[in-house]
């Protein structure tokens, strides 16, 4: 749900009261939850990507891959790892290196990994991307950038730069 923080008050007895303003329709959530105990996590409200980009760059990515003699799996793998922003680095112990790396990768085609040596003894650095099913408006805006720029290097014709505009924040 959608929504922002109203008002924040402290009670009588030492605890706070939190009010939201909420958009849409939250009757069956109170209904569902009133006097129960529950979980909370408020974050940032970012815009959901659109599936219409999502789209086009897959129609690109198999154009590329098509000119390229190449997987459009591969050109979206490439793609992903070209971008900021969409991956995590951790320091696992050498022993959990594969065990992160399979599991992470279950994940979809878009989920990958990387390691680079870690200067702590018996440790190893894992770059962990993200799939772009993850992604937000911005981040898949990047991704759309740069299937668009290799798209042009190779002469295939793309959108307009406003149509491609309009299609990031469809």
């Amino acid at each position: 749900m959608k929504g922002k923080l109203k008002d924040l008050s402290l009670t009588m007895d030492g605890r706070w009261n939190l009010t939201l303003t909420i958009d849409g329709e939250c009757r069956p959530i109170w209904d569902k939850y009133k006097d129960k105990e529950i979980d909370i996590d408020i974050k940032t409200h970012r815009n959901k990507r659109s599936l219409d980009a999502n789209g086009y760059a897959w129609v690109l990515m198999d154009k590329i891959a098509a000119r390229m003699h190449i997987d459009k799996v591969d050109v979206y793998r490439e793609a992903i790892k070209s971008i900021g922003g969409v991956s995590e680095t951790v320091c696992v112990q050498d022993k959990a290196v594969d065990r992160l790396r399979q599991g992470w990768e279950q994940n979809g085609i878009g989920w990958q990994t990387d390691t680079m040596p870690s200067k702590l003894k018996g440790c190893t650095n894992v770059i962990l991307y993200y799939g772009s099913s993850t992604y937000d408006t911005q981040q898949m805006s990047l991704l759309i950038d740069h299937i668009v720029q290799d798209a042009k290097a190779l002469g295939i014709e793309t959108m307009t730069p406003a149509e491609l505009e309009a299609l990031k924040i469809a």
